[in-house]
């Protein structure tokens, strides 16, 4: 038991810390892993060589702090998932190809496999079969396309 008096404050702090960093990995709720950031500002605190109740008040608050202001933030983005586009509005963006020129009266492209109606977004532009667009917009089922620049040598 002589190694029970050896023991310093920031000893304590740290396997306070582990012991609550553990046991978030199986709550896997965030508020133990924030309680134990806290514990390891008391740590730091007792390295300081201030007080015991310096080193609490320091614990606390961190935890708090960490439970109040970054806590939520991350459970809301893990809730969150990623961000799903369906649909026409998922080939907004997309590139596709000519298959007949298009201008502001029509033509034909291939965007992602499929082969869709499309007219060009500056109506007075013509892009030949063989180039490349970008689908700007969606209009029923028409896209909106204009042509992707290219460097001439």
């Amino acid at each position: 038991m002589d190694w029970l008096k050896q023991i310093e404050e920031w000893h304590a702090w740290l396997a306070l810390a582990l012991l609550l960093g553990g046991a978030e990995l199986v709550s896997l709720d965030l508020v133990l892993l924030m309680m134990a950031v806290g514990a390891v500002v008391g740590m730091v605190v007792a390295l300081t060589s201030l007080g015991l109740p310096f080193q609490i008040l320091a614990a606390v608050g961190a935890s708090v702090g960490m439970l109040a202001l970054v806590r939520p933030g991350i459970v809301k983005r893990l809730h969150a998932g990623p961000e799903l586009t369906l649909g026409h509005s998922a080939l907004i963006g997309k590139q596709g190809l000519v298959l007949d020129e298009v201008s502001g009266q029509g033509g034909r492209i291939k965007i992602a496999g499929e082969i869709w109606t499309a007219r060009s977004y500056d109506e007075t532009e013509t892009i030949a079969a063989g180039a490349t667009v970008d689908v700007f917009e969606i209009k029923g089922a028409t896209a909106l396309v204009h042509k992707v620049p290219t460097l001439e040598p």
